[in-house]
C-alpha cells in the first residue's frame, strides 16, 4: 500500500481510526501506557521476517516504510474463523468490557510469532505493556499459556510469509518520503545520507522509535514541519563486541540491544526488563534515550557509571566525547546544530570492577524512575581505585556523584566509608519534589543505594570465597 498526502505527523492509531476506519484498535491513554493501541509491524531482520508489538499512538506514519502492518482485523481467516489467539481469549473468558482486548490479542500474536513455546515468564514481560482495568489478568495470562503449550501456529501469516518477505525486498529501496503541505518527513539509507539532510535542515527533529516525540505532537500539539526518520539508516544499527569495547548504533532499539548488555553487565539487563514496556523498547532506542536528555531517562546514568562515550556526527565530521560531557541543562546538550549520535561505546568491566544498577520506581512495570542509581567500583587490595557513581531523577540531568566519589577514592573499602560517602553523596544533589517522590525521598532513597551496593558486593565476595574455600 502507498499513502501519500497525508501529514508526517499522524500517528499510525490516527490513520488507522480516521484514514482507514479500522477502529479495531483503541485509543487508551495515548501516550503509550496502556497497550489499548497495540499493533504488530513484520519487518525483514538479516533476510527473515521478525515480528514486533509496538504502541501505534506513539508511531509516526513515516516510520511504516519497508514493513508490515498487522492490526487486530487482519487476524480473522477467510472463513471468518477467530485467530488460536482470538479463540483462547474467548475459551478463557479473557475478555469483559472488550476495550483492552485488542491490545492483548495483538500482544499474545507477536509473542506467539516470535516465541511458539514462551514461558511464563516471557508471557508476563510480553503483557507488561498491556492494562486490563475489568477483568483482571488471570484469565488473560491462562490464554497466553494455553497457546504456548499447544502446536506451534500454522495461520495466514505462516503461509504467506514467503510472499511477505519478497514484497518487503522489493519495496525495501523504493524512495521513502512523505509530504503534506509544508510538512515533510525524510527516510535516508545511510548515515552520509542522513548527515547530508540534516545539514539542510538543521531545525528538523531526528526520529528513532518516536516515543517521546510523538508525545509533543499528540499532546501538546506542537506541528513538527520537518522530520528526519533514522529507521532505514542500517549502517546505525549495529553491534559490534571487541575484547575491551561494545560498540551500538545509536539506532538499535533496546530490545535488540538487551543480549549483549545483559551478557556483560547482568544489572543492565535487569534494568531493561524495567524500562517502560516491551512496545516501548521495540521501538525506543539507545540513542535516543539518550539524546532526548530527559533528567528521568534510565539508561544514562548506567552508561555514565560505565564510562561510556558517544560518538557523534555532524556532516563529513565526527567526534567523540564522555557522556557525562553531553547533558549540559535541562534539555540542553553538548550537540551542535545538525550534529547527532552515531554510535555509544561502552567499555568491558574489569575482573576487580563491580557495577550495580537500582530502579526505583511506584509500578515494577512499565514506569518511569523516580530515583535511578548505577555504582560502578573497583577495588585493590581492598581500596577504592575508581569510583563512577551516577544517577538519574536528582538533578536537571543524569549527573555523577563526584562529591561521593572523592570521598571513595583511596579509602579502604568497609562501612565507615561507605557512611562518609553517603554523607557525601547528600552534598551532590538537591533534588526536587514532584508527583513521583519528594526531595527527602529522593536523598533517603540514593544515600541507601550505596548502603545496598555496598552490602551485595560484600555478600558477594564472601559467596565467592566460600566457594573457593570448599573446593579447596
Amino acid at each position: 500500500m502507498q499513502v501519500d498526502n497525508v501529514s508526517p505527523n499522524t500517528t499510525v492509531l490516527q490513520y488507522l481510526r480516521n484514514h482507514t476506519h479500522k477502529t479495531g484498535t483503541k485509543e487508551g491513554c495515548g501516550s503509550g501506557d496502556c497497550g489499548a493501541c497495540t499493533v504488530v509491524l513484520g519487518e525483514l531482520n538479516k533476510g527473515q521476517l521478525q515480528y514486533r508489538s509496538v504502541n501505534s499512538c506513539l508511531t509516526f506514519l513515516s516510520s511504516l516504510h519497508g514493513k508490515q502492518l498487522i492490526t487486530v482485523e487482519d487476524l480473522q481467516a477467510k472463513d471468518q474463523s477467530l485467530h488460536p489467539v482470538q479463540q483462547a481469549i474467548v475459551d478463557f473468558h479473557g475478555s469483559q468490557c472488550g476495550y483492552c482486548t485488542p491490545g492483548f490479542i495483538m500482544s499474545m500474536f507477536s509473542l506467539s510469532k516470535n516465541e511458539p513455546q514462551a514461558n511464563k515468564q516471557q508471557i508476563l514481560e510480553s503483557l507488561a505493556g498491556n492494562l486490563c482495568r475489568c477483568t483482571g489478568y488471570r484469565p488473560i495470562i491462562d490464554a497466553a499459556l494455553s497457546i504456548a503449550a499447544s502446536q506451534p501456529i500454522l495461520d495466514q501469516f505462516s503461509q504467506l510469509e514467503s510472499k511477505t518477505i519478497e514484497t518487503l525486498r522489493q519495496i525495501e529501496h523504493l524512495p521513502a518520503s512523505l509530504t503534506h503541505g509544508h510538512l515533510t518527513a525524510h527516510s535516508p539509507r545511510t548515515i552520509e545520507e542522513l548527515a547530508s539532510i540534516f545539514e539542510s535542515n538543521p531545525q528538523a527533529k531526528l526520529v528513532a522509535g518516536g516515543t517521546d516525540l510523538a508525545l509533543e505532537v499528540t499532546q501538546l500539539h506542537r506541528e513538527v514541519d520537518t522530520l528526519i526518520s533514522v529507521n532505514l539508516v542500517d549502517d546505525m544499527k549495529s553491534i559490534v563486541e571487541t575484547k575491551h569495547h561494545i560498540t551500538i548504533g545509536a539506532n538499535v532499539v533496546l530490545s535488540d540491544a538487551y543480549s549483549i548488555l545483559a551478557e556483560n553487565y547482568a544489572d543492565f539487563g535487569e534494568l531493561l526488563h524495567r524500562f517502560a514496556s516491551l512496545q516501548v523498547r521495540n521501538q525506543g532506542t539507545i540513542g535516543g534515550n539518550i539524546a532526548n536528555a530527559s533528567p528521568i531517562g534510565d539508561t544514562p546514568p548506567l552508561l555514565i557509571a560505565l564510562g561510556a562515550q558517544i560518538k557523534l556526527r555532524q556532516g563529513k565530521q565526527s567526534r567523540i566525547i564522555a557522556l557525562k560531557d553531553y547533558f549540559i541543562s535541562y534539555k540542553v546538550t553538548a550537540q551542535k546544530d545538525a550534529e547527532f549520535i552515531e554510535q555509544i561505546i561502552i567499555p568491558k568491566l574489569k575482573p576487580e570492577q563491580t557495577f550495580k544498577a537500582y530502579k526505583v520506581s511506584k509500578r515494577l512495570d512499565d514506569d518511569i524512575s523516580a530515583v535511578c542509581g548505577a555504582f560502578s567500583i573497583t577495588l585493590n587490595n581492598n581500596h577504592v581505585s575508581d569510583a563512577k557513581i551516577a544517577f538519574g531523577g536528582m538533578a536537571a540531568v543524569p549527573k555523577r556523584a563526584s562529591t561521593c566519589e572523592h570521598a571513595l577514592l583511596g579509602q579502604e573499602w568497609n562501612l565507615n566509608t561507605i557512611e562518609q560517602a553517603m554523607i557525601a553523596l547528600e552534598e551532590d544533589f538537591e533534588p526536587l519534589s514532584d508527583f513521583r517522590a519528594s526531595k527527602e525521598y529522593r536523598s533517603s532513597i540514593a544515600t541507601n543505594m550505596l548502603r545496598r551496593f555496598f552490602i551485595e558486593q560484600q555478600n558477594q565476595s564472601n559467596k565467592i570465597e566460600t566457594r573457593v574455600t570448599s573446593y579447596v
